[in-house]
């Protein structure tokens, strides 16, 4: 890995690079986020496949149909919370990158390659290889209806997709911006189908499902935190826009905008979608769906179910597109921080794109696919996601005594980040609680990540051999990819 200081010209500065701020001709990363641009990040990410195939984990471990309606705006409630205070955290810290940035602030440089280094040998390829086979698995289903689709042809159009979305994000900003503005828009398009005719079933009088819909003797009080964690992990990926501050048009006012306008979106769309599931099918209906929304289509829409499975897979794309675009920023600055091989912050010199940290997950992403486990990856590592996320809102907390003069356009109430923080934290020690193998596992990788920073970052006295090696395979990679490094 390459150790470069502030001294290099191109790194460590206080705004990080600044964005399209120089002449036309400038090689750096544009501001072409917009507000619009920024609420489809958000919204594109967080609504995947889950609410049109099995929220039923909340009702299973909610026990009834009004507990799991509060269930789900508690977590929409609660991820506003940590949406707004990553707002002030990018509003107060104008880089781009999101936990690692924030962490790396806070915290100082050994915590932030520790969770750079969860995110990038396991979380993130497993996380966009899950959502990728989700993504084949529905586009291929009206295909090889009624039969099963064979798992060769889903792995295969699950490369085809992960290549797809990589090249997309690798030609342009602006296609990738407009592309999931159109898929942020067809999902919404989705959920209407399911929200209009399910509500007009409501108005209709179809009520049955909702009486004694807070049955006293059916609530799991023990169930309950394992319905939250469900719910929260459903509202995942309100923080993708953080990612990629340093591209977002007056983040000031935009980056708290988008967070808060989405999220309000997400959690009304979210509650109203399963309102509409419960006029059409009973608790233990749904319970018995694998796939709920093609259930909810079969009895209410007929042969229109046979679209709702493109419509997930439309859904899935969204999710891999945004979180794709996010994660490379996060790569993108950690290389510019002296932690990640140098070519990882250089841009194309025409396009104005990170193709390299664009593509750098695509070999151990593809490997995964087709030799891993990926499930049992995912696992043993999601909960790390919460762990770090809930350091870097207790970053904020710690800023807030620590560097009390730092500007804050955007400031929130403290006890909204101690409520999330905490939130964050109490999902953490339920992983423990329910799964200690497999997040003892997550812990024991995420562990290996501290030898790492000390081999690779701080004991960089390398043999000339390996640094002239190292040199060479930069150089090459320069040219091969058309890349140089960004200007400030």
């Amino acid at each position: 890995m390459s150790r470069r200081t502030a001294q290099n010209g191109h790194t460590k500065t206080d705004g990080g690079v600044q964005a399209a701020c120089g002449p036309p001709g400038k090689v750096a990363l544009k501001k072409k986020v917009t507000l619009l641009r920024g609420i489809s990040i958000i919204i594109g990410t967080i609504i995947g496949a889950g609410i049109f195939i099995s929220p039923k984990g909340i009702l299973k471990n909610s026990g009834s149909v009004g507990m799991s309606l509060v269930v789900w705006v508690a977590c929409g409630v609660l991820s506003l919370f940590g949406a707004l205070s990553y707002a002030e955290l990018g509003t107060c810290i104008k880089k781009s990158g999101g936990h690692y940035t924030y962490i790396m602030e806070a915290f100082g440089p050994q915590v932030a390659f520790v969770q750079l280094w969860a995110d990038i040998i396991a979380i993130r390829p497993a996380g966009v290889a899950v959502i990728s086979l989700a993504f084949a698995r529905y586009i291929l289903e009206p295909i090889f209806m009624p039969c099963g689709v064979p798992e060769i042809a889903i792995k295969v159009t699950t490369a085809i997709g992960i290549t797809t979305v990589m090249y997309i994000n690798s030609m342009s900003v602006s296609w990738t911006a407009r592309l999931q503005i159109f898929l942020t828009f067809s999902k919404l398009l989705a959920i209407a189908i399911i929200i209009v005719p399910g509500l007009y079933q409501l108005f209709k009088g179809e009520t049955k499902n909702f009486q004694n819909a807070f049955q006293v003797d059916s609530v799991q009080v023990t169930g309950l935190p394992l319905a939250f964690y469900s719910g929260m992990y459903a509202y995942a990926g309100w923080f993708y826009l953080n990612f990629v501050t340093e591209e977002v048009e007056n983040p000031e006012r935009n980056v708290p905008l988008a967070i808060c306008i989405s999220m309000v979106i997400v959690t009304v769309c979210y509650t109203l979608t399963n309102v509409a599931y419960y006029t059409v099918m009973s608790a233990a209906d749904l319970l018995a769906s694998d796939a709920v929304a093609v259930t909810f289509a079969e009895k209410l829409m007929g042969n229109f179910s046979m679209a709702v499975p493109l419509f997930v897979a439309m859904s899935c794309f969204g999710s891999m597109n945004g979180c794709l675009f996010a994660i490379s920023r996060m790569f993108f600055v950690a290389s510019r921080e002296g932690q990640l091989p140098e070519v990882l912050s250089m841009i194309h010199v025409r396009r104005h794109t990170p193709i390299a940290a664009v593509i750098v997950l695509y070999p151990i992403t593809l490997l995964n696919l087709f030799l891993g486990d990926i499930y049992s990856l995912l696992n043993f590592m999601s909960f790390l996601r919460w762990l770090f996320i809930g350091v870097a809102v207790l970053g904020l907390i710690y800023l807030r005594y620590t560097r009390p003069d730092m500007p804050r356009p955007f400031k929130v109430p403290i006890f909204i980040p101690a409520v999330f923080s905490f939130t964050s934290f109490f999902m953490v020690f339920l992983s423990l609680y329910s799964d200690p193998v497999n997040t003892g596992i997550g812990f024991a990788i995420l562990l290996t990540g501290i030898p790492a920073y000390y081999i690779l970052i701080v004991f960089n006295k390398r043999p000339k051999w390996f640094q002239k090696f190292s040199d060479s395979v930069n150089r090459s990679l320069q040219i091969i990819l058309e890349v140089v490094p960004a200007e400030n």
